[in-house]
C-alpha cells in the first residue's frame, strides 16, 4: 500500500515530518518499509505554453519550438518529440534545471540552431512510465490545458510530496485504503479524524426504475448496491486526481473509471463502473457461473469460468467475475453516456479461489481476499456518485438499489482491564485503555470492573478479547512493555521418526559420496520416453497442471530419477565427467476420484563416472557394484535386517544388471545400471547407475533404536570355503543359506572369490566365502566349528547343488 503523505493530510492533522509519521506507524504495527520523495532530484521546471512549432532546417527528426513559460520572453526550444502540438501545456526545463538521474539542462545547440532549456518527459521528471497513458510513456509529458503557465512543475505535478511504502500484515485489510490508515495516524498523534460526508444533488428518476439487482447466491454476495449516473460526459481527469493516483501506484485513464480507483484507495471499498446501456435489460443477476461460461475481461483475454466462480450477468450473459475483473463488452469508453456504479460485499474465500484458478490479481481482489467493510458499500457509492457529478457531469438517479439480504450487526466483546495487563506483563491505566479504544472509534461501555467494546465492521480482524489487547498493546507502545525471560513448562524438541530417518539417510548418503540436489516436482511429460517406460507403465498416469508456467514444468512426476539425470546432464555440459546426486522428495500419483494426489516419499540417487582417487585407494567405476554396496551401507546403517537382493526387470534398466530389493516379501526398491536407452537419451558419457528406495516401506523396516552389545573376550575363529556350483544361482542366495545354518555362532560372512576359467567345469563357477565364529560366553571347539562346517556344506549342496572345491 502507497500512502501519499500530502493526501493523509485531509483526513487528519500531521504536525510531524513524513519520516517521523513513519517511525510512529511502524511502532504502531503499520511497518513502512520506505519514505520515498518524490521529486526530489528537480529543480528549475515550471509550466509553459507551445505558441509556435516549426521544421529544424538542418534535421528530418527535429523541431523547433516556442514556448511561453511566463517570462517577458518566449524560450526557443528544439526536441525530437513527436507527440507534441501547439497549444498544449508541457513541463519545461529552464536553463539550470535538474532532473531525475542527475541530468543538467544548459543552454545548447542541436544542429546549429540554439535551444534554450527542454521539454520534459514524465520519465525525465521521475514519474514511472507504467503510470502514464500510452502516448505519454515514451514521449513529453502533455498537462491539462487551463494550468496555468510559469508555475513549478513539481507543485502541479504533485511532486512535492513523500510517498509512504506500507507492509501490511494479511489480517490489516481496513488499513489498504486512506481512511483506514488516517485513523490510526489519528489515534497515534491524538488528532481529530476528518471523514468526508458525500453530498449528492439528485434527480427525478428514481435508480429502482432504471435497473434492477437480484442476487442468487447471497453466501457468495452478502451485499450489493448500485447507483445510476446519466448524462456523464468521458474525459480526463483533473491533475490533482491524476497526482494522487499515481502517488498511489495507480495509472489514471478517464474521469469515471479514474473516481472508482479514488474511493477504493481513499475508503478501501472497490468499485466498478458498468456502461449502463451496455447491460441487457439493465438487469444485473449475482450468480454462480455456469460450467465452462466465457466472458472477455478487460485485458482482451476470454476467460473460462466454472461453478465455484462468482459472475456479474445481465439477462444476456456474465459482464464481470465478482470481485476480480470486469467485463470487456460492458466496459466504459469514450462514447459511455450512462453510468451503473457497483458497490458490493463479495465473500473473501470465493475471491481469492477465483481469482487464483484464473490467474487475475487486481487491486480489487486484494482487498476482497483481506475482507472489506460491508456496512461502507451504500456511502463508497455515494461518494462515487458524488465525484463523477463533479467531474463528468450528469444526472444521479434518486435513491439507490441495496440488496442486503442479512444485514451485519457490529460485534460486542468483553475486554478486561485486568486481563490486559496479565498478557503485557504492564499497568496500563483504566482510563488509558478506554481512550485507546474510543481514538480507534470502538465505542466502549462500563460494566463493573471490565469493559464491554464494540467493534465497527471495519475491522473484521478483530474476533476476541486477544485482538483488543493487541490494539492496546500497539498503541500504548510496544517499547514499554518491559523484557522478561519466559516462565512455565519447556518441552526439548525434537524429530519425528520419519525426520531422523531421513536425516540418518543424508548422513549416510553424504559419507558415501553423493550430493544432496532438490528439484522440481514439475516436469515435462517427455521424460518418460527418455526412460524407456511403455506406453501401458503406471507411471505415465500424471496429474496436469492447470496453468503451468511452461511445457518443460507441466505435469506432477511419478519418477524421481529423471529429474536426477538432468541435474548430472547439466554437469556433463559443463565437464565434469564424475558424479554422485541424491535426492528425497515426493512423488504424485493420481487417486480415481479423489481431488488430491497420493504423496509418496522416495529416495533417489543416480551416480556417473567413477569415485575420487586417494592416497591409499584407486579410482573405481560407479558400476553395479557400487549403487550395491552403497545400498546395502545405507540399509546397515538404519537397521534393516533380512534385507534380499535378486534379480530384477525394470525398462529403465540394464536388463543384466539389476536388482531389487525386498524385505520379508516387501519390494523396498530398484537399483542397477541404467538401460544404454536412457544412458543415450540423457547424452551421459559411460555408464550410469541409479537406486531409488520406498521411503514408506523404509520407516516400516528400519530399526531407529540401537542396542548395545558388550564386547565378547572370547576368540573368533575363521574359516574359509569354496564350493563349485552353477553360474545361475545367486550369490545373494547362497549368502542367506549359509547364515541359516550358522545359526547364532555365525558372526559374519563374506565373499572374496569368484572364479570362472581353467579348472572349472563350462557353466560353473568357484565361489569362496570367508566366515568368522564366535560365541560370547565360551571358547569354540574344533569339534562345533566343524560341526557348523558341515551344516552348512550340506545346506548348499541340497539347496544349490553346490559341490565342495577340491
Amino acid at each position: 500500500m502507497q500512502v501519499s503523505y500530502q493526501w493523509l493530510k485531509d483526513y487528519v492533522e500531521i504536525d510531524i515530518t513524513p519520516q517521523e509519521l513513519a517511525e510512529k506507524l511502524t511502532l504502531a504495527g503499520l511497518a513502512v518499509d520506505v519514505v520515498k520523495e518524490l521529486g526530489a532530484e528537480i529543480e528549475k521546471v515550471v509550466t509553459g505554453r507551445l505558441l509556435k512549432i516549426e521544421r529544424h532546417p538542418n534535421a528530418d527528426k527535429l523541431v523547433v519550438c516556442t514556448v511561453d513559460v511566463g517570462q517577458e520572453e518566449p524560450l526557443q526550444i528544439v526536441t525530437g518529440a513527436t507527440n507534441v502540438k501547439e497549444g498544449q501545456v508541457v513541463p519545461v526545463a529552464l536553463e539550470g534545471a535538474k532532473l531525475a538521474g542527475g541530468l543538467q539542462i544548459k543552454r545548447s545547440k542541436l544542429r546549429g540552431v540554439e535551444s534554450r532549456g527542454m521539454l520534459c518527459s514524465g520519465q525525465e521528471l521521475g514519474m514511472e512510465t507504467k503510470l502514464l497513458s500510452p502516448d505519454m510513456a515514451h514521449g513529453i509529458l502533455i498537462l491539462p490545458e487551463d494550468v496555468p503557465i510559469g508555475l513549478d512543475a513539481k507543485e502541479v505535478l504533485g511532486l512535492t510530496d513523500w510517498v509512504l511504502e506500507l507492509d501490511l500484515t494479511p489480517n490489516r485489510g481496513d488499513a489498504l485504503n486512506m481512511i483506514g490508515v488516517a485513523r490510526d495516524v489519528a489515534a497515534i498523534l491524538k488528532k481529530e479524524l476528518k471523514i468526508p460526508v458525500p453530498k449528492i444533488v439528485e434527480g427525478e428518476e428514481r435508480t429502482e426504475e432504471l435497473a434492477k439487482v437480484d442476487i442468487l447466491d447471497a453466501d457468495l454476495c452478502r451485499r450489493y448496491v448500485a447507483r445510476v449516473v446519466k448524462g456523464v460526459k468521458i474525459g480526463p481527469s483533473p491533475i490533482w486526481l491524476q497526482n494522487r493516483l499515481r502517488a498511489a501506484g495507480v495509472r489514471p485513464i478517464s474521469n469515471i473509471v479514474d473516481v472508482t480507483n479514488y474511493v477504493m484507495l481513499e475508503l478501501g471499498q472497490p468499485l466498478h463502473a458498468f456502461d449502463y446501456d451496455k447491460l441487457a435489460e439493465h438487469h444485473i443477476i449475482v450468480r454462480r457461473a455456469q460450467k465452462d461460461e466465457k466472458l472477455v475481461s478487460l485485458d482482451g483475454v476470454e476467460r473460462t469460468l466454472q461453478p465455484d466462480m462468482l459472475a456479474i450477468t445481465d439477462a444476456a450473459g456474465a459482464v464481470a467475475v465478482a470481485g476480480v475483473m470486469g467485463g470487456l463488452d460492458s466496459e466504459v469508453t469514450d462514447s459511455t453516456v450512462n453510468v451503473l456504479i457497483e458497490a458490493a460485499y463479495f465473500h473473501p474465500i470465493s475471491v481469492r479461489r477465483t481469482s487464483k484458478a484464473l490467474g487475475l490479481r487486481s487491486e480489487s481482489s486484494m482487498r476482497f481476499e483481506k475482507g472489506i467493510d460491508i456496512n461502507g458499500c451504500l456511502r463508497a457509492a455515494n461518494r462515487a456518485a458524488e465525484l463523477m457529478q463533479q467531474l463528468a457531469g450528469g444526472t444521479i438517479a434518486a435513491g439507490a438499489i441495496d440488496n442486503f439480504p442479512n444485514p451485519i450487526t457490529e460485534k460486542t466483546i468483553q475486554l478486561r482491564p485486568s486481563r490486559v495487563n496479565w498478557m503485557l506483563g504492564l499497568e496500563v491505566p483504566r482510563q488509558d485503555i478506554v481512550e485507546i479504544m474510543q481514538r480507534l472509534q470502538f465505542r466502549v461501555q462500563e460494566q463493573g470492573e471490565d469493559l464491554l467494546v464494540t467493534v465497527p465492521t471495519f475491522r473484521p480482524d478483530i474476533t476476541g478479547e486477544w485482538d483488543l489487547v493487541e490494539e492496546v498493546a500497539r498503541l500504548y507502545g510496544y517499547n514499554r512493555i518491559p523484557e522478561t525471560l519466559p516462565t512455565g513448562n519447556t518441552t526439548q524438541g525434537s524429530r519425528t521418526d520419519e525426520q531422523q530417518l531421513k536425516w540418518d539417510i543424508r548422513k549416510v548418503m553424504t559419507g558415501c559420496g553423493f550430493y544432496e540436489v532438490v528439484t522440481y516436482s514439475f516436469v515435462h511429460p517427455r521424460i518418460f520416453d527418455l526412460m524407456n517406460l511403455p506406453a501401458d507403465s503406471k507411471f505415465r498416469n500424471v496429474i496436469k497442471l492447470q496453468n503451468p508456467l511452461s511445457e518443460e514444468q507441466s505435469v506432477m512426476r511419478t519418477v524421481l530419477v529423471p529429474s536426477l539425470l538432468e541435474v548430472l546432464q547439466r554437469n556433463v555440459n559443463r565437464r565434469v565427467q564424475n558424479g554422485a546426486v541424491f535426492e528425497i522428495a515426493r512423488v504424485f500419483y493420481p487417486v480415481e476420484g479423489q481431488p488430491l494426489p497420493e504423496e509418496v516419499p522416495v529416495l533417489a540417487a543416480v551416480a556417473i563416472g567413477s569415485t575420487p582417487k586417494t592416497w591409499n585407494q584407486a579410482a573405481r567405476p560407479m558400476d553395479f557394484f557400487f549403487i550395491k554396496g552403497v545400498a546395502e551401507q545405507l540399509l546397515a546403517s538404519l537397521g534393516v535386517v533380512d534385507a534380499t537382493f535378486s534379480r530384477h526387470q525394470d525398462p529403465s534398466f540394464h536388463p543384466g544388471r539389476c536388482a531389487k530389493i525386498e524385505v520379508k516379501g516387501e519390494l523396498l526398491g530398484v537399483l542397477g545400471e541404467l538401460h544404454p536407452n536412457v544412458i543415450e537419451n540423457y547424452d551421459l558419457p559411460g555408464r550410469a547407475v541409479a537406486m531409488k528406495l520406498d521411503l514408506n516401506q523404509l520407516v516400516a523396516t528400519h530399526r531407529p533404536v540401537k542396542q548395545y552389545q558388550g564386547l565378547t573376550k572370547f576368540p573368533e575363529v575363521e574359516r574359509d570355503l569354496a564350493v563349485l556350483v552353477k553360474q545361475e544361482v545367486a550369490a545373494g542366495e547362497m549368502l542367506s543359506i549359509i547364515e541359516k545354518a550358522g545359526g547364532n555362532l555365525l558372526k559374519a560372512v563374506d565373499i572374496f572369490d569368484v572364479y570362472q576359467g581353467t579348472q572349472v567345469p563350462e557353466g560353473f563357477k568357484s565361489v569362496a566365502f570367508s566366515m568368522k565364529f564366535q560365541a560370547s560366553d565360551r571358547t569354540l571347539t574344533d569339534e562345533e566349528i566343524n560341526d557348523k562346517m558341515q551344516r552348512i556344506i550340506k545346506s548348499l549342496t541340497a539347496q544349490t547343488g553346490a559341490e565342495l572345491r577340491k
